[in-house]
């Protein structure tokens, strides 16, 4: 389908080696979850330009949008059916095109999901891949293969779908044959494509200039590292409770293989073709810092999420030590390192730092999980680790919600759940919907807020109501005003440009730094520890008496 373009002019470019993506706050939004204008209980573009103005005060640099394209919805948008054109359920392309001027003048930058390991069964190439003979061009766009076995009726290979399940599904030829398999990585709605197939490419080509030439900054790429896989599609199985993305295993022949570093050297060179620095983010679970520094050499991506850091447990030791190889990898290739916490496919951080035992990546947690940690205790590690993530050098990305403090949705009724992790694994993984629970905005209001209905796609609990925006945005005390105060600071002090040094004499369980002018203290142990004299910018819990009190981290002014 082709769409009626308008081009609304990005940011002016930079001089090299001050591009904004280098030092930006970006603020992740997840469409169905953030703000609903049309009370229909799923949020859509209106409503995220309703709501534009508060981004604004709380000091981010850019957004990132979750899909919002065409699409089923059967695993809540990454299952695309047109790159080009907005999701009825979000609105339309002028609904996009109005918020992405409404941005660019707020000096929000935006970038926007792409989804290229895989479309969905109803996107046109598909369907006419299912009416099509084998080893026709129709099917070359994806990986069909023939089954093992006498008859076929084996899949090809062994693999398993990061969702459970196998990787393969079998399709009924025209003439109501059994015929070929077809590979999804993911839901059997998300065929993968076969990027082998130069098609495949020039069709990518067109869809980042659709989206180039209507004025969005740059994109996050989903699924970065699977997009080629090994020649043959050798047999595999990874060990048991590895993170369903690969970011624990280095040996996956459909992650992380050399052929996708051409493929991002062609997008960085459509990029060029534009004004405003236009920036690519790899969404890429590989095992090391090193590795993922490999996607952003110059020509490559602009940005890789530092899920190493992300997945560290709240351990000083091991915190120092991935800050200091990610501050090593990252600036060797000339890349700044990313720093996140939280996101839409990953446990809340104020629930995950109070969890005693690690959950890979993509199993969630739910009411009969033997670990349910202590609310309480997981606010006071999100807020200092806010708290020491935002001193950094580098980019920080941001979840929405997590500037109020939003929990993990533990308990979840299970008719409500709608990650496709629940159900092609029979109800043993939770999956994903705790952490995409529509955000509370009002108080006092009908679902909190969210819309003008009560509607909400997934149920909100009624502790969102201590946790809304309206209640915490006077209160000085709050989560809210804590994420204002470290963005203003961090922005007025230019800490995303600075350079850290590490000081010597804490405690094993302490984390101590400085950025430039600003001390930076994290206490992750069981005990208080004295702090040296000096003036407190900005503390992420109580501190008196001149002592750092555990799971609390602090911003000094050193004389």
């Amino acid at each position: 389908m082709t769409h009626p373009t308008v081009h609304v002019p990005a940011a002016a470019p930079s001089r090299p080696g001050s591009e904004w993506w280098r030092t930006a706050v970006i603020y992740q939004i997840y469409p169905r979850s953030f703000a609903d204008a049309s009370g229909d209980g799923i949020g859509d573009l209106r409503g995220i330009t309703d709501r534009l103005a508060h981004l604004q005060e709380l000091g981010i640099d850019a957004i990132w949008l979750s899909p919002f394209y065409r699409s089923p919805q059967r695993d809540a948008g990454y299952d695309v059916s047109d790159y080009c054109d907005v999701d009825p359920v979000f609105g339309t392309l002028a609904d996009m095109d109005r918020m992405l001027g409404d941005a660019h003048a707020r000096g929000i930058r935006v970038i926007v999901d792409l989804v290229p390991n895989h479309s969905s069964d109803q996107h046109v190439w598909f369907q006419e891949a299912l009416t099509a003979e084998p080893g026709s061009p129709e099917r070359a766009r994806y990986l069909f293969r023939d089954g093992r076995g006498v008859d076929g009726d084996e899949p090809p290979n062994n693999w398993e779908s990061v969702f459970g399940g196998p990787a393969w599904t079998r399709v009924t030829e025209p003439d109501g044959t059994p015929g070929q398999w077809y590979l999804h990585l993911f839901d059997a709605s998300q065929p993968d494509f076969d990027w082998a197939n130069p098609e495949v490419q020039e069709e990518f080509r067109r869809i980042l200039r659709c989206w180039l030439d209507r004025g969005v900054d740059g994109f996050r790429v989903d699924v970065a590292h699977g997009l080629v896989k090994t020649d043959g599609l050798p047999d595999h199985l990874p060990p048991l409770d590895a993170d369903s993305m690969g970011g624990g295993s280095g040996d996956a022949p459909y992650w992380g293989q050399d052929g996708v570093h051409e493929i991002f050297r062609d997008w960085n060179r459509v990029l060029a073709e534009y004004d405003g620095d236009r920036a690519l983010c790899a969404e890429a679970w590989l095992p090391t810092v090193d590795q993922t520094a490999l996607w952003v050499r110059p020509d490559e991506m602009h940005q890789a999420f530092n899920f190493s850091y992300l997945m560290t447990p709240w351990d000083a030791a091991q915190l120092r030590e991935v800050i200091t190889e990610s501050l090593r990898a990252y600036p060797a290739v000339g890349a700044p390192s990313t720093w996140v916490l939280s996101n839409h496919d990953v446990i809340r951080h104020a629930t995950r730092l109070a969890m005693t035992t690690a959950v890979p990546q993509g199993y969630g947690i739910g009411p009969a999980s033997p670990d349910q940690p202590d609310p309480v205790v997981g606010l006071r590690r999100a807020r200092a680790a806010t708290t020491l993530m935002l001193a950094l050098p580098g980019s920080a990305y941001l979840y929405q919600g997590e500037e109020l403090g939003l929990p993990e949705v533990i308990d979840l009724p299970d008719e409500a759940r709608q990650d496709p992790t629940w159900f092609r694994t029979g109800g043993t993984r939770y999956g994903r919907d705790g952490c995409r629970v529509p955000i509370p905005w009002q108080a006092d209001a009908p679902g909190y807020g969210f819309g003008p209905s009560e509607r909400s796609w997934l149920p909100q609990p009624t502790s969102w109501a201590r946790l809304s925006r309206s209640a915490q945005e006077h209160d000085p005390d709050s989560t809210l005003w804590l994420y204002r105060t470290l963005l203003a600071l961090r922005r007025n002090a230019s800490l995303g440009s600075g350079t850290l040094t590490w000081l010597d004499g804490y405690p094993a369980d302490v984390i101590a730094f400085r950025t430039d002018e600003i001390t930076v203290i994290a206490n992750l142990g069981s005990e208080p520890v004295a702090l040296p004299t000096a003036t407190v910018l900005v503390s992420s819990g109580p501190v008196d008496g001149g002592m750092l009190p555990p799971d609390t981290a602090v911003w000094l002014s050193v004389r």
